[in-house]
């Protein structure tokens, strides 16, 4: 039976936005910046992998199906960030997109023709409001990285502190003072029982994220 309002319309008869779903993949490269995994878009400018709902998908499914087929990228747990609304954002038209945000070891990002990952403070000029997507994902995960060591697993364990210091700078995209860091963050970590081995002067101990206390919020 077809719903029928109080006027006698249904929900065909109201206008109403196609749907997308928009992804911001960050991650940290060996020894570099937080980056942003970006795919060229139909006129070839850079844009977050991402595409339309289609009927009867769910925004999940839609979202590890964009990943696969723009940026070839499988295997990821993103979550939904911010819904965006703007009429005015896509000017195909009327578009509202589901904004999702991941954050994963380099190591998951294999290279391929589809892909680049990009530095996130000095991102290209990016297709409609992706931009603001890629601010919001920043946000995001510096929120989660100030207190707690690793959230999101982007080092391989067991780690130094000293690597950690370099991972939460690059997150935070400033100098963080290295006392401060560590009195910070030894309460979230475990000694691993062992030394890092292959370098010159005393072996930094090794440590690992806390099981109870150092997951993503």
């Amino acid at each position: 039976m077809v719903y029928v309002d109080s006027i006698g319309k249904t929900l065909e008869d109201y206008p109403r936005p196609s749907v997308a779903v928009d992804t911001a993949v960050l991650t940290v490269p060996p020894g570099g910046e937080l980056s942003i995994v970006l795919v060229h878009g139909d006129q070839r400018k850079p844009r977050l992998p991402g595409t339309f709902l289609h009927p009867g998908e769910r925004l999940r499914d839609a979202v590890l199906r964009s990943l696969h087929e723009k940026a070839g990228i499988t295997g990821l747990s993103p979550r939904q960030l911010q819904v965006l609304d703007e009429p005015r954002r896509d000017p195909r038209g009327w578009v509202l997109s589901i904004a999702h945000v991941d954050a994963v070891p380099a190591s998951r990002l294999a290279a391929n023709d589809l892909m680049v990952i990009h530095p996130t403070a000095n991102c290209p000029g990016l297709e409609f409001d992706h931009d603001k997507i890629v601010a919001l994902a920043v946000d995001h995960l510096q929120a989660q990285y100030r207190e707690r060591p690793d959230p999101s697993s982007l080092l391989p364990e067991p780690f130094t502190i000293r690597a950690l210091h370099a991972l939460h700078e690059a997150v935070a995209g400033t100098r963080l003072m290295r006392d401060t860091f560590r009195r910070t963050m030894l309460p979230y970590l475990e000694s691993s029982g062992e030394r890092e081995v292959g370098t010159v002067g005393k072996p930094a101990a090794l440590f690992v994220r806390s099981r109870g206390r150092s997951s993503a919020v």
